[in-house]
Order: structure tokens, then sequence, then C-alpha cells
């Protein structure tokens, strides 16, 4: 099933009374511990976004809010905002009672606010003349009703709380739960694509496992989504909420449709890879209609099931899935064979996946620029998953390859499998080379462990490391001092990520922006 809203949905008619809001697709989530400091974020969201919401149950005293509340509104006629006052019981910081609740929901909603949002637990709480009363009373202020269902515990029964939400004859259903696998994402994408015919829907999955139904949700047909107002410590009003900025510029939430490819990235831990933003730049650059989101994976068959049944085009895969993959393949290239390692999925217009190994494009690639492959002798460092991949790579192209390992019984397992030679590190200082390659995570940002090749022992013209977080590592920083040539393992990455491109698209990579938009994200990490 492909969850996109078609193309001639006609959004349902609102409940009689309720005002007719054209709602942007994105809406920004914003809190303080102040009134002064609630609008200032509100301003700076406002950088991004026309459509707010306003969390006034996180401040310690709600009511002081709603002056500022009406001038701040007052001064900027093209902003929608929501009011939100969640209770304590039910997930929120108010602690008043019902009756103030109400009475806070709909001053807001006076002071200029469009939505207010009412969790079910107080809708059901209420007496039917009571909430019959609050209703009438928001529609003549201008505002709609909006309530919600919020499960932080898990992804189950959507379609029994929905129901329960529409009992009330909202004007929007919000329904959230908290992912806990990716397949989660799948249960609330049906919801929303099920109810959207004839209710306002906003469906989201919580947490870092639900981001693609953040990204999705709009696509299948929901109202909007929701973002935090900014990437900072503090700003996030919900476990897994990414910045407004983010769901535009590289999820590009606001222009995502039926056509629209999806890939992934999938990985545990996944947050913060750069997969997402090289990719992004790409399909930008070359015009090709699609995403690519990080796709936390705690088991392989959650993975397949969302590919299956989203679905997803294509994932780029990290340890241990690469080798985890290989029986769910229905075919794959020779040298992901040989390797026992895939790195790339395709799914074939028959609804199958085809497997690919990139990394030993991202190693050959660059080592090709700057020397001839054919007979030279490259020494490897570390017999990992990457180390098999540059050995059998290098291998391949003719070159003469010498494995070292900590373990010296891997190096040789490795050495056997692929023909390359095996060396122990202790005759490292009186051999040389045409280019050392290290494979190991040495070097890289938060690993302690020392170099893994000592200064005498760079008896080399081409120093290639794969770490690429920091751009600059240990190991360059010597190979520089004495006078060789490097290759940072930026390089080795979009490399590897440009045939991936390739493979998904057809299309050749525009490597140069994609190196250009990693880099400076890499500078800017520090």
């Amino acid at each position: 099933m492909s969850y996109a809203a078609p193309s001639t949905l006609v959004p349902p008619a609102p409940p009689s009374g309720a005002p007719r809001l054209r709602l942007p697709k994105l809406c920004a989530a914003v809190q303080g511990a102040t009134p002064a400091e609630l609008f200032e974020r509100a301003g700076d969201a406002l950088n991004d976004v026309k459509f707010i919401e306003l969390r006034l149950d996180a401040l310690a005293n709600p009511a002081a809010a709603l002056p500022p509340l009406k001038a701040f509104l007052a001064q900027r006629r093209e902003v929608t905002a929501i009011a939100t006052c969640r209770r304590k019981p039910f997930g929120g910081n108010f602690t008043g009672s019902l009756n103030s609740e109400l009475d806070l929901l709909l001053k807001a909603a006076e002071a200029g606010c469009r939505i207010v949002d009412l969790e079910v637990e107080s809708a059901e709480q209420a007496t039917r003349p009571q909430l019959a009363r609050f209703r009438a009373a928001l529609h003549a202020a201008g505002a709609a009703l909006l309530v919600s269902f919020h499960d932080f515990t898990r992804t189950k029964g959507l379609d029994q709380a929905a129901s329960r939400i529409e009992a009330f004859q909202p004007d929007f259903v919000k329904v959230v739960s908290t992912a806990r696998t990716l397949a989660d994402n799948l249960a609330v994408l049906r919801l929303i694509e099920d109810r959207s015919l004839s209710a306002h829907v906003v469906g989201i999955a919580m947490g870092e496992e639900g981001l693609v139904s953040r990204v999705l949700g709009p696509r299948a047909g929901a109202a909007f989504t929701f973002a935090s107002s900014g990437d900072g410590p503090g700003l996030e009003t919900a476990p897994g909420q990414v910045s407004a900025r983010t769901l535009l510029d590289l999820y590009r939430v606001d222009q995502l449709d039926q056509a629209t490819r999806i890939f992934g990235v999938a990985g545990n831990p996944i947050a913060h890879s750069l997969s997402p933003l090289m990719h992004a730049a790409a399909f930008r650059r070359e015009n090709v209609n699609a995403v690519l989101l990080p796709l936390k994976v705690k088991a392989l068959a959650d993975l397949l099931t969302l590919v299956r049944e989203l679905p997803v085009s294509g994932v780029a895969v990290t340890m241990p899935l690469k080798r985890e993959v290989l029986p769910h393949l229905a075919n794959m290239d020779p040298l992901t064979a040989r390797i026992g390692a895939c790195n790339t999925l395709r799914t074939g217009a028959d609804g199958k996946l085809y497997g690919f190994n990139t990394d030993v494009a991202g190693v050959v690639r660059p080592l090709e620029k700057r020397l001839k492959l054919q007979g030279a002798r490259i020494l490897v460092l570390g017999a990992g998953g990457a180390g098999r991949a540059a050995v059998f790579g290098l291998v391949e192209r003719g070159a003469e390859v010498f494995v070292v390992n900590r373990t010296h019984q891997t190096a040789v397992a490795l050495a056997r499998k692929a023909h390359a030679k095996v060396l122990k590190q202790e005759l490292l200082a009186k051999s040389r080379f045409d280019a050392i390659v290290n494979t190991t995570p040495c070097g890289m940002a938060g690993f302690k462990t020392a170099m893994p090749i000592k200064e005498n022992e760079l008896n080399a013209g081409v120093v290639f490391d794969m770490v690429y977080n920091p751009l600059e590592t240990p190991l360059l920083k010597l190979a520089r001092e004495r006078g060789l040539a490097v290759i940072g393992g930026l390089e080795m990455f979009i490399q590897q990520g440009a045939r991936q491109f390739e493979i998904w698209t057809g299309k050749p990579a525009p490597e140069s922006e994609m190196f250009r938009v990693v880099e400076l994200a890499l500078r800017r990490r520090g």
C-alpha cells in the first residue's frame, strides 16, 4: 500500500459553525518557561513557518500569557496559532481543573488563536452541555476545536482512539502514539489515509523511530504535521521532534506528493547520519523528486516490513545489517556476493530487493584519481566491514594488497578469501607501499584508541583515512607533516553515496555539491 494522498482529495467540510481555515502543512510547537521566553521563541519560529502551537501548559501561570498573546497575534495577522494547555494527568504540565483549562483555551481563542487543542480525556470528563457551550463559544470567536489523544508508551488501538475523538464532533482529530518500531509508522499512516476523507486528521508517532510519520503524514492526507521551533535544548515539545527548518530543508515536507520516491538510511544509531543531507543535496541539484529518511532499526524484519509496505525505493544500510540482509535479496552484484556485505538496497519494479556494495567505490574511486591501481602495493589497516570492501575492491582492480589487523587470524582469513596477502604489524617499518588505507575507527570523534600505525611505519606515497569525522584525523595530520599525499574519509563517504545515487536514480551524481554540503556540516559540528 502506498501512503500518498490522492491528488484529487477534497478536504472534508468543516462542522457547522466552524471557521474555514487554510493551513500550511507544518506547525512549529513552541514552549517557554516564561511568557517572555515563549513569545521570543515564537517570534524566532516565524522565520521558518507562519503556523505555530503555543504550549501554555509549560508556563507556571498560563493566564499571565493571555495579554501578550493578544498583542503578539494582533501584530501578526498572517500567523495561525494553536493554543494548548494540556493537564498534567494527560501528559501536559497544567495543574488546574477542567473548568480552568476550558476557560484558558477560550480566552486564548478570543486573544486570536485560530485552533485550540483539548485532550480527549478532558472532553470525556466534560458534560455534553458544557462541551457544546465551549465549542459554540470557540466558533463564535473564530476558532476551531481540535481534540487530541496521546499514548506515551506505544502504538496500538489508533482506530479506537480516533473514534473516541470523533464522538465529540471536533473540527480536527489528532491521534499521537509512540513508535517502538518502524512498522508503527505504517499504522499511523494507515489511520491518516483511512480517516482523512471524512475528517481533518493529524497523526504522528513520537520517538526517533516515528520520524517517518512526521515527514510523510501530510503526504498521506494529514491536515498538518508538527516540528520543534529550533534545534536548541528545551525547544523539543515531544520526543522525536525535529526542527521546522530541518523538515522544510532536509525533508521537503511541504513539497512531497504522490510521485515522491522514498529512500532511507538504516542503522542504530542513525540520528546523526549525514546521508540524508548528502542525498537531499543531490536530489535537489538533479531535480529528482525524492526524499531520504534516517531509519532507526533494531531488527531487520522491521526494516523489511517498512520497505515492503510503504513502499521504500532504496535503502543505505550500515552494520550489522550489511550481512543480515543478504538472504533476503533476490539478486546481488558479484562483488557484494564475494565480500559478503551489502550496503545498498534497491527495490525493483517487481517489488523484490536487489543488493549492491558501494563501499568499494568509496575506496577505489579516490585512489584511482591519485595512482594506477594495477600492480600498486597497498596496505589495508583493519579487516572489518570497511576493510573487507577495501581489500576485495582493490584486489579486483589488480592491486597487490596487504592486510594488517589487530587480530592477526582475522586478517589471514580475509586475505585468503580475497586473494590478498597478510602482514604482521612488526614488519610494517621495513615495508614500502604506494598507499596506506586505514579502515579502522581509530581517530574517529569520541574514539579514544591510539593511531593504527606508528610514524616510522608511514612508508607510502598516499595515506587514505576512511574516518571523516573529524575532517582532519590524527593520522592525516601526521601524514601531512611528513609531506605525504592524503585522502580524507569524506571523499570515501561522498564516493560511496554518489554510487548509491546512480544506482537509485540512473543519473550521474553531483559529487561536488554532495561534497560541499557535507563538508560544511562537518565544519559546523566542529
